[in-house]
């Protein structure tokens, strides 16, 4: 993930949890449901955990809470200050979807919110990758993010900022790499999983995907 990312969440780490619950008209869609998404991951994951960009740990908690042993990955330092002050006794460290500390064992679920957008598709397909690597036979993939159904539904949800005039909207809608569900399907499936999506507003779904490794 390019050190621009990083700069933008490290600054954006003091106001973050206020976005995300509708302070910014801008992002309110974006976030309706938030606590829900969150939910709805957390409900589905099970054992070992591995959740890629933590931001400030709420779906983190929802994992702890849930009792899951929960390893967090995450690139931003004052998003890791932040996620560590509410969750002291988990592991929260430095890294990325594609760079991170070796866990030393499998996991059974790996998890993400409102990040996996970070990559561009040929990024995203070498995560999916190394995550076959690292799961379980009968693990899964549980993220929810900003996905559209075709590449139509992304043009037309730009052009829905821009006439709101909401321009930090329509700016990240222009240029992060935001996918569609047919690019994301054919990518797990060439990789061993079976994937299902469930639209959570009029921006996010969660993604499940179940793996079964190769004989």
């Amino acid at each position: 993930m390019p050190e621009y990312f990083n700069n933008l969440f490290d600054q954006w780490a003091s106001s973050y949890d206020d976005t995300v619950v509708g302070k910014d008209v801008e992002y309110r869609e974006v976030f309706r449901r938030y606590d829900e998404i969150l939910e709805t991951i957390a409900e589905r994951a099970n054992g070992f955990v591995l959740e890629f960009g933590v931001g400030t740990g709420n779906l983190t908690k929802k994992l702890v809470t849930k009792g899951m042993e929960v390893i967090g990955i995450e690139p931003s330092e004052n998003m890791r200050k932040i996620a560590k002050q509410k969750l002291p006794g988990t592991a929260i460290v430095k890294g990325s979807f594609l760079s991170f500390p070796a866990l030393g064992k499998k996991v059974d679920t790996i998890v993400s919110s409102y990040a996996f957008h970070h990559l561009t598709d040929a990024e995203k397909e070498q995560a999916i990758q190394l995550y076959t690597e690292m799961l379980h036979e009968g693990g899964k993939i549980i993220f929810g993010d900003t996905i559209f159904e075709n590449d139509e539904a992304k043009q037309l949800a730009y052009l829905d900022a821009k006439n709101k005039k909401y321009d930090r909207l329509a700016n990240d809608l222009n240029t992060e790499f935001y996918t569609t569900i047919p690019k994301l399907t054919d990518i797990l499936e060439k990789h061993g999983f079976t994937v299902r999506f469930e639209r959570m507003n009029d921006f996010v779904w969660i993604m499940e995907a179940d793996f079964k490794a190769a004989k």
